[in-house]
């Protein structure tokens, strides 16, 4: 059973995993404001986890870095690709802990597909104004490596059906992506379209699965709304770091459907590592940062 760390201040309660270093539970005054996931079971849908040294997926987990291509192991079969990064399936190491905090560490690579090798550092720390991560890549090997990282809550903002929950999202472009496989096809703009949420309103049947790029940003950071009509909410803040966001409405065929809104304030976008958009180039010694804040509303 993996080690759990118990954080609580200014009304907030996280629980953090040392598998996968990921958010099992993030809760206000008693209210969830994520999925939770079950406590030494394995983690569904990648509920809460950092993915990294990529976000999203490869096609066929293939990709050519500095002339050379590399293949990644498939684990997203169905679609033919590699999701998610190599971060998830590993324990991570807890380097400080108190009543408020955690720090944990876990090295990536070398792998089947990843020759490199990156230190990744992940903080969770609680106040009064929510729950605040940081992600910390450093490149501990020898060559220049690929980088990218996004976290992977499914945000929760009440007891209202998704259906229900008013979001606001401020970004101008979403990528389309291909239905069967979601891979990206082209960028288009949300005026007009059913997945412009810039003035809040109600998900209703909307489906979602895609990036947005374009994000408004003010004062260095970005925020999201999802609002219960009921009155509670939940909102995530990011920061320049991440100018891509993933929003998953977390279809499924059979239940459990739609029961939280995936958001993933992300470095780059999905297949980075082809396309080299925005993709995080880390040479030896080199170090990348990247924060977000999920807090109640």
């Amino acid at each position: 059973m993996s080690t759990e760390f118990t954080l609580e201040a200014g009304g907030y309660k996280a629980v953090v995993t040392e598998h996968a270093a990921a958010l099992r539970v993030l809760q206000f005054h008693g209210r969830d404001l994520v999925v939770q996931f079950p406590e030494g079971g394995p983690i569904p849908d990648y509920r809460g986890i950092i993915a990294a040294p990529w976000p999203n997926r490869i096609e066929d987990g293939q990709y050519t870095f500095d002339g050379v291509t590399h293949q990644l192991p498939v684990n997203e079969p169905e679609r033919g690709a590699s999701l998610h990064g190599l971060a998830f399936p590993l324990d991570w190491t807890a380097k400080e802990h108190d009543a408020g905090s955690v720090t944990l560490t876990c090295v990536v690579g070398p792998s089947e597909g990843y020759p490199f090798v990156l230190e990744l550092t992940a903080q969770y720390a609680l106040d009064e104004n929510g729950l605040h991560s940081t992600v910390r890549a450093a490149n501990i090997g020898e060559s220049a490596a690929p980088f990218g990282v996004c976290p992977h809550p499914y945000l929760v903002a009440g007891r209202s059906p998704l259906n229900e929950w008013i979001l606001e999202v401020p970004a101008a472009t979403f990528l389309e992506v291909t239905p069967d496989r979601l891979l990206p096809i082209e960028l288009a703009s949300v005026e007009g379209h059913e997945f412009d949420f810039r003035s809040p309103r109600a998900i209703g049947t909307t489906e979602i699965d895609h990036a947005f790029t374009d994000i408004a940003f003010d004062g260095g950071s970005a925020r999201l709304s999802l609002r219960d009509p009921a009155g509670a909410g939940v909102g995530m803040a990011w920061d320049e770091r991440c100018p891509w966001l993933q929003i998953h409405t977390a279809d499924k065929p059979a239940p459990p459907n739609r029961i939280g809104l995936a958001v993933e304030p992300m470095t780059c976008p999905p297949d980075a590592f082809n396309s080299g958009t925005d993709l995080i180039r880390l040479e030896p010694g080199a170090t990348h940062s990247a924060s977000w804040s999920i807090y109640s509303l």
